[in-house]
């Protein structure tokens, strides 16, 4: 007895983690800092972590009040029906819902590249094909319709990030309204906002609520996360917002109570959190402007709490800064073999990841005519 035929599929390969390397090198895990997985530095709301201890003892009862209450607090926060709010294990579930909504076996899936794995991987586990439209690095990755448009070929499901994972662009939402306008009435752009607070930009539920000048729409889905702003990623908590029209589905592809009692609750707790989401912010915010202004080489702006950085030769230099106790993320599987991703720490990490990489670029002899000039173009390296 086999599984199914896996070979299309591939494993997702999430950043690495300071237990993993300091087993690997023989060394103490104080020694490293970890900027490899967009990781709030400032660990999860207060609020939330009084709210994880407190539902500990509940932990044996299934969260159906507690899911009911969060979905009306997001939905609450949007100012959206209950209906509209799919509660789920991380975004990805949320991405696995969606698959399950609107995908038929061979339907085809169109996605960002470079971008999220886990876009190609949902489709592939639902029977879909997954076809991809390029953002140039020529182009500073940048993104609107047109783009994604050349590419289009009556896709089912389009998926946009924005801001974008790695590289920190956005898409303006009348780009997004255009590429809503020109696809199938039977394509749903879903526009994935894992970063969306850290954005100076307006979320995508406005397209679909119909507010700020946009007519409403009944194509659009948006995705958001408690993993990054709020400091959540490890209980696991997203939902997606849909059109009003889909109100019968989640309860038809969901699976039995999507988010755990925990994460419920630390999400209740979590949505309240105005400061801590604000220093997050803030941080995020300093941290992007330092990396532009002092690494010795090009660095994109970013609307995320990351920063990408090009290197030249990812792999080495990674390899390099995790030797000397800096984990960052080396962005060869998003098919960018010459850059690093770099997450916004606190003052003292992003300044000891900024040093390090800089000692690094300069031991290995990778420095770019761009190290002065933040805003110079970079040819492919």
């Amino acid at each position: 007895m086999q599984p199914r035929d896996l070979s299309d599929h591939v494993a997702y390969e999430a950043g690495r983690g300071i237990e993993e390397v300091a087993r690997e090198l023989g060394r103490d895990p104080s020694e490293f800092v970890k900027l490899a997985s967009n990781e709030n530095p400032h660990g999860p709301s207060p609020a939330a972590a009084v709210a994880i201890r407190e539902t500990a003892s509940s932990v044996s009862s299934y969260p159906k009040a507690a899911h009911a209450d969060l979905t009306s607090a997001v939905a609450d926060r949007w100012d959206v029906t209950d209906e509209q709010v799919w509660l789920a294990n991380g975004g990805d579930g949320a991405i696995d819902y969606l698959h399950r909504a609107v995908i038929e076996p061979g339907d085809t899936v169109l996605v960002p590249s470079p971008g999220f794995a886990y876009y190609g991987m949902s489709s592939r586990y639902h029977h879909g094909d997954v076809r991809e439209y390029e953002l140039s690095k020529d182009d500073d990755f940048a993104q609107n319709a047109e783009t994604v448009l050349e590419a289009y070929n009556g896709d089912r499901l389009v998926f946009v990030t924005s801001p974008h994972n790695p590289t920190g662009s956005t898409m303006p939402l009348a780009e997004v309204e255009r590429l809503a306008d020109e696809t199938d009435d039977e394509t749903l752009v879903v526009v994935d906002e894992a970063y969306g607070e850290f954005a100076d930009r307006d979320s995508a539920i406005a397209l679909l609520e119909g507010r700020d000048g946009f007519d409403a729409r009944d194509d659009v889905a948006v995705l958001r996360t408690f993993s990054k702003a709020y400091g959540l990623a490890g209980v696991r908590l997203g939902y997606a917002v849909v059109p009003d029209e889909w109100a019968d589905a989640y309860a038809r592809v969901n699976t039995p109570f999507a988010a755990s009692e925990l994460a419920c609750r630390a999400g209740l707790a979590a949505i309240d959190d105005e400061e801590h989401v604000e220093r997050t912010v803030e941080t995020a915010r300093d941290a992007r402007a330092y990396m532009r202004e002092q690494i010795d080489s090009h660095v994109w702006e970013s609307e995320g709490n990351f920063a990408l950085v090009d290197v030249g030769d990812a792999a080495a230099v990674a390899e390099e800064m995790q030797e000397r106790g800096i984990i960052v993320r080396d962005c060869s599987s998003f098919g960018l073999p010459g850059c690093i991703r770099i997450t916004c720490g606190t003052e003292e990490e992003t300044e000891q990841a900024v040093a390090t990489l800089n000692d690094v670029l300069d031991d290995l002899g990778l420095e770019t005519d761009e190290a002065d000039d933040p805003d110079a173009e970079v040819a492919d390296q």
